[in-house]
């Protein structure tokens, strides 16, 4: 798109990159705001995230650090893990107001259901990959490891840790995706039927991604509540398909009459 050319929405493209820069912006200010606080806990947040391995590690044993600076790196990453979290909705809502102008006016009043379900279905991926997931790859990986020593350094620890977490909480936003695509009428659930097999084959090269072990069982614990999550947004697609069908006839019949 040339200098000055306006897209469909009445933005020109500098326009679009401005409001892209506010959006980012507003979104590192109100990170930074919840690190603050997060950082003055980051001792006791620490411990909640190391949960997962340390229950699995003997008596006495903890995690280590090879280098000075390390536990200070480790404790404001954690920080800025916790803010993103408790900002997420704040986020979710920037990210709104980017696409919003490029809505049509009804469609712009889903600013709270958006909000809502992007957050919701966020911090359950979360709360998944840290009950279910994550606890079940440390006790895989030390359970190989049984007859050596455990040496894991924080920072091995925690890249694992946001991979897996955030990862998770990436994909179950799949629902919410495909609500707001078939709303506006970019996906049906013909559509997701059609391509099922192919969205199989994606799901378990995502979980493969995801999970930091090679065992399929472990796979399967992401890959099988994501084919759930699919199968749920076919559902989702299917009944809003129905409205949009039901609303064009009704159109329709207005014009005819």
């Amino acid at each position: 798109m040339r200098k000055g050319k306006k897209s469909p929405d009445g933005m020109t493209f500098l326009e679009h990159l401005e409001d892209l820069r506010k959006r980012i912006f507003y979104s590192f200010i109100a990170v930074i705001g919840a690190v603050i606080p997060a950082w003055f806990f980051s001792k006791f947040l620490y411990k909640i995230l190391a949960l997962p391995v340390t229950q699995f590690l003997p008596e006495g044993k903890n995690l280590v650090f090879t280098s000075l600076t390390a536990p200070f790196l480790l404790y404001m990453k954690v920080s800025f893990l916790a803010a993103v979290l408790a900002t997420a909705p704040f986020l979710f809502l920037q990210v709104w107001y980017f696409i919003a102008p490029g809505l049509y006016q009804k469609e712009k009043k889903n600013v709270v259901p958006f909000v809502l379900f992007t957050s919701f279905f966020f911090m359950a991926g979360a709360v998944f990959a840290y009950f279910i997931v994550f606890p079940f790859a440390c006790k895989f990986f030390l359970g190989m490891g049984a007859d050596f020593d455990a040496m894991i350094t924080v920072d091995q620890y925690f890249n694992l840790a946001l991979r897996v977490i955030l990862g998770i909480a990436l994909v179950f936003e799949l629902p919410t995706l495909v609500f707001f695509l078939s709303k506006m009428g970019i996906i049906t659930a013909r559509w997701m039927i059609k391509y099922f097999k192919y969205a199989v084959l994606l799901i378990f090269i995502l979980a493969a991604i995801i999970t930091p072990t090679p065992d399929p069982i472990t796979q399967s614990i992401v890959a099988f509540p994501m084919l759930g999550l699919y199968g749920l947004s076919i559902l989702i697609a299917f009944i809003v398909g129905k409205k949009r069908e039901k609303k064009k006839k009704k159109s329709e019949e207005d014009l005819a009459g």
